[in-house]
């Protein structure tokens, strides 16, 4: 779906098959990264939500939480996305 839009996704930590969490970590040109995570709502979707923002004056905090969130659960999927307009993106994927 990411190539479809003129964009590159890559894997960047493989978690387990069936149960792994799922982050997506998007990026446009490499700038405003966002880190999407599923949350569980009241109806029982899980779509995703904006979990950390990049803030440019210390660009490290998004790489420390990937790193703590990994740490956590070493199941988890993480994806990056280089895509343009990741929010639109994002809410057209399924949950």
């Amino acid at each position: 779906m990411v190539q479809s839009q003129g964009g590159f996704a890559t894997v960047l930590h493989k978690g387990e098959r069936e149960a792994g969490t799922l982050i997506l970590l998007t990026i446009q040109r490499n700038e405003n990264a966002m880190v999407w995570e599923r949350m569980p709502q009241l109806d029982g979707g899980r779509p995703f939500n904006v979990a950390k923002r990049e803030n440019t004056e210390k660009p490290q905090e998004i790489s420390e939480y990937l790193a703590r969130r990994q740490s956590q659960d070493p199941d988890i999927w993480i994806l990056e996305l280089d895509i343009a307009d990741a929010e639109r993106f994002i809410a057209s994927l399924p949950y």
